[in-house]
């Protein structure tokens, strides 16, 4: 009992002393929160104290940073105006003594104009940026009559020797032809074969300079500044005005001309014929030496723009290069003629030869007229050959030349025909290219052969029955068919027309051969014949001692002798004025004869001849001993005139 007293009585002192130490904590308390509420209350009061002094250092430091901005940015206006006034001078001064300085100073005025322009204190109208446009139009107008007068200076006709020397080493001329022709010399068919020979020689094209090299990159510095101020069709006409003049010069000189196809018809076949070879030169020389330079000149003042670099190049080269291309078309519209077919496969092969160049230095849109116009002509040179081919065919069979060759000897139309056929074998890779689309190139081109030499062989036969002669007319076509076959046998032809071909007009040869023997001689021969010779009754004949010419009439055998040798002569005098042009036929024909008359007369005289030999005047009846015959048989066919014959 008595510890739960004393139990009660700690808990109730512990009690009590808790709560005297929380009512100190809470006056403790109390009183702290009262001296805090007085610290915020004078820091209040010192801040309030403060505020205007922070103000104040706040707004200087701003404006010290306001003003050090404000003198960088007036440094750099400064520094812009000086640098404007000094641009200024140089323009105003011009770019004649210092053109890099000049375009410096342009290159400035705009930095200039691009620095005020951002400026918010200046405005695009305010008078310093209005100056400044003033002076770079002032600039860009006297680099337009800088650029004009430093490509005039440069610009200079190329003489056609500095040309010639361009040209590779075996189409260099020893000294100038007529007319500009470098060869020296008029045009042949053959024309082609040269251009063909030099192909190999093709890389030592040399294109001339043009315009010296160190002018070049200042002339592209000049094009920047003027394409960058707009003036781009200024500029054009500026290079259009000058180098068109003198790539016109240039060929001028050169010998290039403008016909018309009114010029081209009036013209000699001769004089049009060098006229044709000195416009193949001329193409070349134009495309690959000329036009190559003048390409490299524009694309290097105009570097960086390729569409006006093309259009410059264009409105260049468009006079010269349809200066050229006119006399093409005049040729290729004329009347056409046999002798016109190899100059057009020859201004044919210029065309396809130049055919990559062009498309390389006339390229872009600017340049697609003058392509096309190349392609035109190139399709209606094609065009007309082929129609002069087709023409020439029918112009062989029907020609109606009254020119006669009264010695038998091979028709001008042959060798004319005949050389006509060799130079189309020269051309046949040309002609196969004209004959794309059709099957069988080659065959096509054996089979139109085939038929000129078939409208040839008729054309002869129709011209061997003006011979009143029958002899004269086989000697006539064998001879022209003789000399086919011995032209076809060396030639390219020989390949495409075969050996049986040649074998088949050997044999035609060969029998007008025999025709002419037998016609021309068989009469003569009948003079030696034993024929009519022996007499049934003896009284007027004489037997010799063997009985040799027993029966025969000595009247009669006189008769022969004179009539044998007043026949020879005559042969002899008529046909020593015939001809058979190729010995080999000659002596061959000459060899017949002799086989067969020779045998003859010397039978004949060794049978009758006893009949006369003791008569007076023997040597009237036996005039030739069978050597005398043979001698004078190697005088025929040699083509003498009736008083050679004589002599």
């Amino acid at each position: 009992m008595g510890i739960s007293v004393v139990s009660s009585d700690l808990l109730s002192q512990k009690a009590s002393a808790m709560r005297d130490s929380l009512e100190k904590s809470q006056t403790i308390t109390h009183d702290v929160v009262s001296i805090l509420g007085s610290f915020d209350h004078r820091l209040s009061a010192l801040e309030t104290a403060m505020r205007p002094t922070q103000i104040r250092t706040h707004s200087i430091r701003k404006a010290h940073e306001n003003i050090d901005r404000t003198l960088k940015t007036a440094e750099a206006i400064l520094a812009h105006f000086d640098q404007y006034y000094q641009a200024e001078a140089k323009i105003v001064k011009g770019p004649h003594e210092d053109v890099k300085n000049y375009l410096e100073a342009i290159d400035q005025l705009r930095r200039n104009i691009r620095f005020f322009g951002n400026k918010k204190g200046f405005k695009s109208d305010d008078s310093i940026v209005i100056h400044a446009n003033n002076l770079i139009s002032e600039a860009i107008s006297k680099l337009e009559d800088e650029f004009e007068r430093l490509l005039s200076s440069y610009s200079k006709p190329v003489e056609p020797e500095r040309l010639f020397g361009c040209l590779p080493n075996s189409m260099r001329p020893s000294s100038p032809g007529h007319d500009g022709d470098p060869n020296g010399k008029n045009h042949s068919p053959n024309l082609h074969s040269e251009a063909h020979k030099n192909s190999a020689d093709a890389v030592l094209y040399t294109p001339p300079v043009l315009i010296p090299p160190r002018i070049l990159p200042l002339l592209n510095d000049l094009t920047k500044q003027m394409v960058q101020a707009g003036h781009q069709q200024q500029l054009l006409k500026i290079y259009r005005d000058t180098r068109s003049n003198v790539l016109e010069e240039s060929l001028q000189k050169l010998g290039v001309e403008k016909l018309s196809k009114d010029d081209v018809q009036k013209l000699q076949w001769e004089v049009l014929e060098a006229k044709i070879g000195n416009w193949i030169h001329f193409m070349r020389i134009a495309v690959k030496l000329l036009f190559a330079g003048e390409r490299k000149v524009c694309d290097q003042i105009f570097e960086g723009f390729d569409t006006l670099s093309d259009q410059c190049f264009a409105e260049v080269t468009i006079n010269s290069i349809s200066m050229l291309l006119s006399f093409g078309e005049a040729i290729a519209k004329s009347k056409r003629s046999p002798e016109k077919l190899f100059v057009l496969l020859d201004m044919y092969e210029i065309l396809q030869e130049i055919h990559s160049e062009i498309d390389m230095l006339f390229k872009g849109r600017a340049c697609t007229k003058i392509r096309e116009a190349v392609t035109g002509l190139t399709k209606q040179l094609a065009q007309t050959a082929q129609e002069t081919f087709g023409d020439f065919e029918e112009a062989v069979e029907k020609d109606a030349t009254k020119t006669a060759v009264t010695d038998g000897t091979v028709h001008p139309l042959t060798s004319y025909v005949i050389n006509y056929v060799k130079f189309l074998f020269d051309y046949r890779s040309t002609l196969n290219q004209l004959f794309q689309g059709i099957e069988g190139e080659g065959s096509q081109l054996a089979l139109v052969t085939l038929r000129i030499l078939q409208a040839l062989q008729i054309n002869l036969d129709g011209k061997s029955k003006q011979y009143r002669d029958p002899a004269l007319t086989h000697l006539f076509l064998m001879n022209n068919i003789h000399y086919i076959v011995r032209s076809v046998r060396r030639s390219e032809a020989k390949d495409l027309l075969g050996d049986d071909w040649i074998q088949r007009h050997r044999k035609v040869v060969q029998q007008h051969a025999n025709q002419y023997k037998r016609i021309a001689w068989a009469k003569i021969l009948q003079s030696l014949s034993i024929q009519g010779l022996i007499s049934s009754g003896g009284g007027s004949s004489t037997a010799g001692a063997d009985g040799s010419s027993s029966g025969a009439s000595r009247a009669i055998v006189k008769d022969r002798f004179k009539t044998f040798n007043t026949m020879f002569e005559e042969l002899h005098q008529k046909q020593s004025q015939w001809t058979v042009p190729d010995t080999e036929l000659r002596e061959s024909l000459i060899l017949a004869v002799a086989e067969v008359l020779l045998p003859a007369y010397r039978s004949f005289v060794k049978r009758f001849g006893p009949l006369v030999e003791n008569v007076k005047s023997t040597q009237r009846y036996i005039k030739y001993t069978a050597e005398d015959l043979e001698r004078i048989l190697g005088e025929f066919f040699e083509g003498k005139s009736i008083n050679d014959s004589k002599r």
